[in-house]
This record gives structure tokens, C-alpha cells and sequence, in this order.
């Protein structure tokens, strides 16, 4: 018994098998380790490094900065505005009407210069001479009229006594009617002289700027030259043409029939009032490859603010709106259910409150219903809010635009859009 024991306890084990057991378990317990190290490194890190709470946290929500407007009642203008060019009333291109040569010039190149001013002098000598004949001519004839006419005379006594016959009276008295025909020719010629004599001296035909000067002294001119000497274009008054579309037609017809209408001409960038004139008339069609009608406004141009061919934007004072409630345009917003704005209550949150709102203006809209003078609307950061959030009102920075400013007295408009389609540029 006690042998068999001993073999028993003895007995050899088999080699290996335990060691590979023992190393599968550490290998997966390794691999459960890194997985879940690099899950956690994962969770833990975006949340480091963004500071954010972890979810399902709560923290005290800040407010929501915003820049605000007071609703202001008060005058809103109604303009129409299109791009258009200045037009002269008149230009003339100065030509010769005689020929010869060009003796002299009486002009700077870009002088102003009012009618009849001397401008060029053409060599006058040649019809001095035909002048001359035409003088020497006139006096010759005109002494044979004279004795025709007394020998008529002597001719209508002598035949009262029968001395002469019928005939004799009846040839003298063509003759005379004969010289007093000569006499007219001679006298058109001497005028003809005298006018060729006058267009030797050219004169200015309007007041306006001169042009470039395009003949020197010294050559020949001639009165079928087509170049011309000189142009001259009329800067005062001056107008401009500018289109607009044909759907405005119908409303400015019947405020052209109240009264005049004013018409600002301003620079290409809408930044500079260039001058201020008065709509004077409109085109008798529409131009069916644009839908725009032409008007034409006129500008007394004092101090030479336009030039000829120059683009600028003209203006059209349609209408004014008084007694209106105006708010920027900027705190109107959109919804399914149409216009509201956000408006700033005393406890520095806001209220989400439908408007109805008119016609825009320059960065301003008329507010039909849903407002009153005096209360503030959020005019910036409106996109971020929801009824009853709370607000942190900011100051405007120098750099926007004190237009908007409805608290400040009434700023100066840039141009507003155009009411109906906007108009083309005029060809």
C-alpha cells in the first residue's frame, strides 16, 4: 500500500500544457487593458482639451450679446434710382464758311466762351476786293438809273406835245425799269460781299467749353472741311438721361402731374452727391429690349460738378412718407408665418413680435402694425435669439453705419434700391 502511494504522488506531468494556458490568459487580459485605456483616452481627451462640461452637465447660460435701435417716427423719401450719363443740351462743331486761309486763333483749348465772342479770323483780303467791285458796280448802275429816269421824264413831256412818237416813250421807260433790275443784282452782290467779309471773323454760335483745337493757324480751310475747327458744348445747364423700368411708369406719370420732382445726381460708388436737379421730361416709348423708359432731368451746373458723357446715378425723389414708424432694415427677420423683429424689454430680455412692414428705403423700412415710437429693437445677433432670451446690448462700432441709428437725429441716405425691377445700363 504504501508503494503504490508513492507512485501514485509521483507520477510525472505532462510538459507544457500549463505554461500555453497561462499565456493566452495574459495575452487577453493585456489586450482588454490597452482597449480600454485607449477608450478612455478617447472620452477623456476632447473633453480636456475643449474645457466643455461632460454631457448631461447643466451650466448658467450666458447672455447673448446684441446691438439694438429705437423705432423712430418721422419722414421716410421714396426715391427711384438708375444708372445714366450727362447729356449737353448742345454741342456744335464750329466750321468755316468761306474759304482761306486760317490767319489766326482768339481761344485756348478748354476755355469757357460766350456767344459772339471772337473765336478765329480767316484771311479777309480777297473779299475786301470782291467788295470793292460789288461797291464800283452798285455806283455805275445806279447813275444810269438816275439818267434814264430823267430822260424818261423829258420823253413823257415831249410826248404830251406830240413831238415824239409812243415807241420812243414805251423804250425808255423799259430801259428804266432795265437799270433799277441791275441795280438790285448789284446790291445783292454787295451783300453777298459784306457777308462773305463776315464769315472771314467766326464767332462763338453759343456759351459753352471749347474743345481741342483742330486746325492751326496757317492752312487753308474750307466750308466743306467736315472736321471743323473747333467744337463747343454746353455745360450750363446740363442734363441727364437715366432709365428706369417700365413698372414704374404708371405711378410716376400721375407724381409728375402734382408737381416737379427732384433728382440728385450722384457718383458710380453712391457716395458722393454730385448735384441736385429737377425732372424736366420722359421719352415718348419704351425701349422693348431693356422694359426701361428714358427721363431726362436738368441741373443748372454752376460750379461745372458735371461733365459731358460722364456716368452717374441719378436719384428720383418719388415720394415722401411722413409720419412714419422706421425701423433698419436689418432687424426685420423671416418666418413661415411672415415678418417680426426682437424687441429689448426692461428686464434686458426679448420678446419675438410680429410686424407688418411697407416700402424700404436706404437701409430703413416703414413699420405698418406691431410697433411704437420709442421701443428697442435688436438690430444685430438676432439670429442667435429665441423669445424671452437674455441679452447683453452692446454699443454700435464707429465703423457701421450711423444711419441705422434710429436713437440720433436723421442721418444723411445713401441712395435707397429702386422700386420695381432694377434698371440697365443706357446704351
Amino acid at each position: 500500500m504504501q508503494q503504490t502511494d508513492t507512485k501514485t504522488e509521483s507520477a510525472p506531468q505532462p510538459a507544457g500544457r500549463p505554461r500555453s494556458k497561462r499565456w493566452w490568459l495574459w495575452l487577453v487580459l493585456f489586450c482588454l487593458v490597452a482597449g480600454g485605456a485607449i477608450v478612455f483616452w478617447k472620452m477623456r481627451s476632447p473633453a480636456a482639451s475643449s474645457g466643455a462640461a461632460p454631457p448631461g452637465a447643466k451650466g448658467p447660460s450666458l447672455p447673448t450679446p446684441v446691438v439694438v435701435a429705437a423705432v423712430r417716427k418721422g419722414e421716410l423719401n421714396l426715391y427711384l434710382t438708375g444708372l445714366g450719363s450727362v447729356t449737353p443740351l448742345n454741342t456744335v462743331t464750329v466750321r468755316s464758311r468761306v474759304d482761306g486761309q486760317l490767319m489766326s486763333v482768339h481761344f485756348r483749348e478748354g476755355q469757357n466762351v460766350v456767344k459772339g465772342s471772337l473765336l478765329a479770323v480767316i484771311d479777309p483780303r480777297p473779299f475786301q476786293v470782291l467788295l470793292t467791285q460789288a461797291e464800283g458796280q452798285m455806283a455805275r448802275d445806279r447813275e444810269q438809273l438816275n439818267n434814264a429816269r430823267l430822260d424818261l421824264e423829258r420823253y413823257r413831256l415831249l410826248w404830251k406835245q406830240d413831238s415824239i412818237p409812243r415807241q420812243q416813250l414805251d423804250t425808255q421807260e423799259a430801259l428804266v425799269r432795265q437799270y433799277e433790275g441791275a441795280v438790285k443784282i448789284d446790291q445783292g452782290q454787295l451783300d453777298s460781299a459784306n457777308l462773305q467779309l463776315t464769315y472771314s471773323r467766326i464767332t462763338a454760335p453759343l456759351s459753352g467749353r471749347v474743345g481741342l483745337r483742330l486746325v492751326d493757324p496757317g492752312n487753308m480751310v474750307h466750308a466743306a472741311d467736315a472736321g471743323g475747327l473747333l467744337t463747343i458744348t454746353q455745360l450750363q445747364p446740363i442734363s441727364v438721361i437715366f432709365p428706369l423700368p417700365e413698372d414704374n411708369l404708371p405711378q410716376l406719370l400721375l407724381k409728375m402731374k402734382g408737381g416737379r420732382l427732384t433728382v440728385d445726381a450722384f457718383d458710380r460708388e453712391m457716395k458722393l452727391k454730385l448735384a441736385t436737379g429737377e425732372l424736366t421730361t420722359l421719352d415718348n416709348q419704351i425701349d422693348p429690349a431693356t422694359g426701361t423708359v428714358k427721363l431726362k432731368a436738368a441741373f443748372a451746373n454752376g460750379g461745372g460738378e458735371l461733365f459731358p458723357n460722364q456716368f452717374v446715378n441719378a436719384r428720383l425723389l418719388l415720394e415722401v412718407k411722413k409720419e412714419s414708424l422706421i425701423v433698419p432694415v436689418a432687424a426685420l427677420q423671416r418666418s413661415p408665418q411672415g415678418s417680426f423683429v426682437f424687441v429689448l424689454k426692461p428686464d434686458k430680455t426679448v420678446a419675438m413680435r410680429p410686424v407688418k412692414s411697407g416700402v424700404t428705403q436706404g437701409g430703413e423700412a416703414a413699420i405698418l402694425e406691431g410697433l411704437a415710437a420709442g421701443e428697442q429693437v435688436v438690430v444685430d445677433g438676432g439670429e442667435r435669439l429665441r423669445d424671452g432670451a437674455k441679452v447683453e446690448v452692446k454699443e454700435r462700432e464707429k465703423g457701421e453705419n450711423k444711419g441705422a441709428k434710429m436713437g440720433e437725429g436723421k442721418a444723411p441716405k445713401p441712395a435707397g434700391e429702386p422700386v420695381g425691377r432694377p434698371s440697365g445700363r443706357p446704351r
